[in-house]
């Protein structure tokens, strides 16, 4: 239950970042939403998780989560080019929250 909880409230975070490209000069309103609501419910899911996790341990998970799914989402979504290096660096990413979320 409680790594569901870090797992939504990386998903939550990764949806409100990639709202922040469509924000143009806060002129449109849907992204402000969007961010507020996702960031909002991020922070819950991430205080909640704390309150059975070690901080340190949720706090790590939850921002590799956001870390590889925004990369990904640029990949993807937004077409952009990473290097060999970069992979090679998220990967190590990827280690550590599956590390993190074995020791717990």
């Amino acid at each position: 239950m409680v790594w569901g909880l870090l797992l939504l409230a990386g998903i939550e975070e990764v949806i409100a970042t990639i709202s922040m490209k469509y924000l143009d000069g806060w002129k449109k309103k849907w992204p402000i939403i969007v961010i507020v609501v996702g960031f909002s419910l991020s922070f819950y899911c991430l205080s909640t998780a704390m309150q059975t996790l070690p901080a340190g341990i949720a706090y790590a998970v939850w921002t590799g989560i956001g870390t590889i799914g925004i990369t990904l989402a640029d990949l993807f979504w937004f077409k952009e080019k990473i290097n060999k290096f970069q992979v090679f660096s998220l990967l190590f990413i990827l280690i550590g929250v599956i590390g993190m979320s074995l020791t717990s």
